[in-house]
């Protein structure tokens, strides 16, 4: 593998010789291993080819240890430039070209149609664009709080600069002092569409230059070029080295095969296999390779071994606990500000590197981490009005060894950005991400900011788990708890005050010997008649139901499922085996606990009598108290559902 020094001003005749051929030898991997999966992006990829060959010259990393923590980080935004990526880093050793030629775009491959960390050499999976210099931001920043030297590399397609979260990481990237962080656009000019020009206008140097970051325009197939560029940010000759860099490389798609040469046909659509021969006999390769490899690749067994791509451990001391006094009201949410400066306490010392992590969108106090930020300045990054972004670079900075919290409300924390959550379980990150204002509970400022759909969408991200605490003492418990789990995480709760849960003879439920146990529920009440399970905020009205009912005669059962995953499926059975379950949730019933419930039931062969009590349609402005009884999830409805279960 080349690996360039920074000692010269010029490269040596050899340095750039030996770029000229490996370029041929990268275009070759490119056209056939596209055209032998039959598709691809092999325009773009041309394009980016000669940065991609440098970068990954100059930049610190290993080919026999590419996960070293003191390396430097190559993000590829523009993830369609896979098959670009895949042939520079088989030139340069990471693994050998048979399994990338062979395996490209096929099932169970780690060489997947945009890029995956399952390829050694490969940092972030992309593809959703416009996500990757986020993601980016976050390993710079991940860097700069370890006091680690090394730079991160984030390569870039013109066409993505169209999407609003670019801007939001560009603005973030320089509030936050990102000067190790140095962006490649591929700016060839075109896309799917035709010429960015026409599909959508932009400015892109200027916007640059606006959002306040350095800007240095190349040639981007010059070698020479591309290595003064990088040279000149890495010894800090910019404008202004105390900022981010972004060099805007003009490249034509498809460089180096006459017939692709900007034709945006070739961003998306890999060449037939006649003109596959035809690129190979131009780049000075023998045509008749093509027909060779593709009987080969029929007979070839997808085996290369994916690379694990787990975040970074962190050691976190455990927070002394936070007993709230039954005389006590106040919010889930306090709770939850209270647990992380406890926490913060615990683990960020003075003049360390914290590894407890903070961020938030414009709703600090409201998501009450004010003391966190207090505490830990150092810690906490206020992101302004710009969750897509916050959400990616949250979710790259915890799988650099530290515990990151983004909080902000449902409709913001998971409704806008599922996508940025979704790509962020695809990178198997360690992200908790705290939301409040949860349900119908936030009230007066009506339907577009009352989340009543979370589960869904939760359900639907597979490695996040979810709960949902029915109390400042159960929520103290939960974070505590999370502090110490790996993985993606999902708390919530409402915005209201809540009562606290207590025993029957009026103790705290949750109080200091209560042990929050993932995958298994609470049984609050015991009785024989029925149950009611619920979650959250419709809790107390639970509570308040089962009061009811006992003074009518009534002995009914009260489950909190606050672990809704890992699900306690034990408890629901136990409940199921009772016959007569009644589930209560401020969320839309279609999607919602009661119809996982009802699902886990027919899958064990139970079939209890069930009534699931929820929002069937949207709701209006209103109080909670008022919201919760137009949709029917108040005591008094629990109470008549349980009396028509046991009386018809």
């Amino acid at each position: 593998m080349l690996k360039l020094s920074l000692e010269r001003e010029r490269l040596s005749l050899e340095e750039i010789q030996f770029f000229q051929e490996a370029f041929l030898r990268c275009a070759r991997r490119i056209i056939l291993a596209t055209s032998l999966a039959g598709s691809g992006h092999p325009g773009g990829s041309l394009s980016s080819l000669s940065m991609l060959l440098v970068v990954y010259a100059l930049a610190k990393i290993d080919p026999k240890n590419p996960r070293a923590e003191d390396r430097d980080r190559i993000v590829i935004s523009h993830g369609h430039i896979s098959p670009g990526v895949y042939s520079v880093l088989c030139e340069y050793g990471f693994f050998p070209e048979k399994p990338f030629l062979f395996e490209f775009r096929r099932a169970g491959s780690a060489f997947a149609g945009h890029i995956e960390q399952a390829v050694p050499g490969v940092e972030w999976n992309t593809g959703n664009l416009g996500q990757g210099l986020s993601a980016a931001c976050g390993m710079a920043k991940a860097l700069k709080l370890k006091g680690l030297p090394n730079w991160v590399f984030c390569f870039m397609g013109d066409g993505e600069q169209q999407k609003g979260q670019v801007i939001e990481a560009r603005r973030w990237a320089v509030k936050f002092g990102l000067d190790n962080l140095i962006v490649l656009v591929d700016y060839n000019k075109l896309q799917i569409g035709g010429k960015i020009s026409e599909v959508m206008p932009q400015k892109i140097g200027e916007e640059i230059l606006a959002t306040s970051w350095n800007l240095i325009e190349i040639d981007g197939h010059d070698f020479q070029q591309i290595y003064s560029a990088l040279r000149q940010v890495i010894q800090r000759r910019v404008p202004d080295p105390s900022k981010p860099t972004a060099i805007l490389a003009h490249t034509v798609m498809g460089k180096g095969i006459s017939f692709m040469e900007n034709d945006p046909k070739w961003h998306g659509s890999a060449l037939p296999p006649e003109l596959a021969k035809k690129a190979l006999e131009e780049l000075g390769f023998d045509p008749q390779e093509f027909d060779y490899l593709k009987e080969e690749r029929k007979k070839y067994t997808v085996s290369f071994p994916h690379q694990a791509h787990d975040p970074l451990p962190v050691e976190i001391s455990p927070a002394d606990p936070q007993l709230y006094d039954v005389n006590i009201k106040t919010d889930c949410r306090s709770a939850f500000g209270k647990a992380l400066l406890n926490l913060a306490i615990k683990n960020n010392l003075p003049d360390k590197c914290p590894k407890i992590l903070g961020l938030t969108c414009d709703l600090e106090p409201s998501v009450k981490m004010t003391e966190f930020r207090n505490y830990s300045p150092n810690a906490f990054f206020e992101s302004g009005i710009q969750e897509h972004h916050t959400a990616s670079v949250a979710g790259a900075l915890s799988k650099e060894g530290f515990l990151v919290f983004f909080s902000t409300f449902g409709v913001f924390g998971l409704d806008e950005v599922y996508n940025q959550l979704r790509i962020n379980s695809l990178n198997r990150t360690a992200l908790k991400v705290v939301c409040t204002h949860l349900g119908a509970d936030v009230g007066e400022d009506g339907p577009t900011h009352q989340c009543i759909d979370y589960l869904g969408l939760l359900f639907s991200l597979q490695d996040f788990e979810i709960y949902i605490p029915a109390d400042p003492n159960q929520t103290d418990h939960i974070i505590r708890t999370i502090a110490l789990r790996s993985g993606n995480v999902f708390v919530g709760m409402g915005r209201s005050a809540v009562p606290i849960v207590t025993k029957e003879d009026g103790t705290p439920y949750f109080d200091e010997n209560y042990v929050f146990t993932p995958g298994k529920g609470d049984w609050l009440r015991e009785g024989s008649d029925a149950v009611i399970i619920s979650y959250g905020n419709t809790i107390p009205e639970a509570l308040k139901a089962y009061e009811e009912l006992k003074r009518r005669g009534l002995h009914v059962s009260v489950l909190n499922v606050a672990s809704i995953k890992p699900f306690p499926t034990e408890d629901i059975l136990r409940a199921g085996r009772i016959g007569r379950v009644i589930v209560v949730e401020d969320h839309y019933v279609d999607s919602g606990l009661g119809t996982r419930i009802a699902s886990i039931f027919a899958l064990h062969k139970l079939s209890p009598q069930i009534v699931l009590l929820g929002h069937q349609r949207p709701c209006s402005s209103g109080s909670p108290k008022d919201l919760f009884k137009l949709s029917g999830i108040d005591s008094e409805a629990i109470v008549h559902a349980v009396e028509n279960i046991l009386h018809g």
